[in-house]
Parts: C-alpha cells; sequence; structure tokens
C-alpha cells in the first residue's frame, strides 16, 4: 500500500528480459542524484505506480521483475535505458498519509491530451480508458503514475488535473507532452462501491 506522495525520481539502467526465452521483464532502477529509499530484498516499491517486489538491492539500486500480465497493462514494458520513474516505498504505520491510500494496482493506461499554463501550474487533460470513466468524480482522488492527484473536472472519459510547481519539479510529469503514455489507478473506494451496489441488486 502507498500513499500517492513520490518520494524519488529513478533513472532505468536496464530493461531486459531475464532470459531469451520468456515475456517478462527485470527493471534495473537507480535513485536520481541526492535521493535514496530505504529499501532491502523483498520489500515492495511503487515504480510509476505499479507495485513491484526488489528482488536484489545494490548500493542505491534495485532490481524488479515485472510479469507478463503487468506489461500488458501498464505502461512498464515501454521503459528504456535512461527513462525517469517516479518512486515510492510502501508506507509504515509511521508514513504521513499525504495523498490518499493507493494500492499500486494500475486499472489502466491513460493518455495526455492537454497540457496548458495554469499560472504556475500546469493543467493536463488525461483520457481515461472508457471503462475507467465512470469512477473518476470531480473533486476525487485519481493516481497518475503513482501520483496522488484531485481531479478539477470531469468530461466524458476526459479529466483535468493541476500540477503544482513542486511536483513538477520531485516528480516526472515535467515531462509529459500530448500524447505520453501514463498509468492510471482509480480511488479504491469507488471500486468497492460499485461491487457493493452490484451485489445489492443481486449476484451476477
Amino acid at each position: 500500500m502507498f500513499t500517492g506522495i513520490v518520494q524519488a525520481t529513478g533513472i532505468v539502467v536496464s530493461a531486459d528480459p531475464p532470459s531469451p526465452d520468456t515475456s517478462d521483464l527485470r527493471l534495473a532502477i537507480e535513485p536520481g542524484r541526492g535521493a535514496t529509499l530505504d529499501l532491502a530484498e523483498g520489500d515492495s516499491i511503487s515504480v510509476n505506480g505499479v507495485c513491484l517486489t526488489a528482488v536484489s538491492v545494490s548500493g542505491d539500486g534495485f532490481a524488479a521483475d515485472v510479469s507478463a500480465e503487468t506489461i500488458s497493462c501498464t505502461t512498464l514494458g515501454k521503459l528504456a535505458k535512461g527513462t525517469r520513474v517516479n518512486l515510492e516505498t510502501a508506507l509504515t504505520p509511521a508514513t504521513a498519509l499525504g495523498g490518499h491510500l493507493v494500492s499500486g494496482h494500475v486499472d489502466g493506461i491513460g493518455e495526455i491530451v492537454r497540457r496548458a499554463g495554469d499560472a504556475r501550474s500546469v493543467r493536463l487533460g488525461i483520457r481515461a480508458p472508457g471503462p475507467l470513466a465512470r469512477y473518476i468524480a470531480p473533486k476525487g482522488s485519481v493516481c497518475v503514475d503513482g501520483v496522488s492527484l484531485s481531479v478539477n473536472d470531469v468530461a466524458d472519459s476526459t479529466f483535468e488535473v493541476n500540477i503544482v510547481p513542486h511536483t513538477l519539479d520531485v516528480t516526472i510529469m515535467g515531462d509529459y507532452r500530448t500524447g505520453s503514455e501514463v498509468n492510471l489507478e482509480v480511488d479504491m473506494i469507488a471500486r468497492y462501491l460499485e461491487r457493493l451496489l452490484q451485489y445489492d441488486r443481486g449476484p451476477g
């Protein structure tokens, strides 16, 4: 479980299949300059909003395996050497919950369709996959590449968020351009509420 408050950005050192005959991936990542992570082998870590397990830790860096299933529903399979990523270690009972509860289980891939200045902030328009749109509500929470954000507005399957200067500086969101793909996780309360309502109408 995570909070959606990015602790550091990292750099992909390598993104290769662990063997020639597999469809999964092993990522090696190092934190950016001046960043440190309190991470041990076997710990969970969010990489662009995807919960991964550190299979090895060496110095400041770590390696994590990405399954074929995760590659199919996130952007991690498109990461290349040198790509920057958002990083967050798992929350503890002492962690300040500055964002919202995030599971690290990505629901789908969104696309940046608009980017515009808004005073000192940047306003992004993000198109969500159709089936996810119903979970995204104005003033609700959404997780974009591991960053907890408040939704400003929703129109059909597109929602808007404001990215303040601090978030632009400490995450990869300053790199976003029109057409950039992002990992989306909707508010888990909305998902559970829908499931409860389905059972109120009868099992199916």
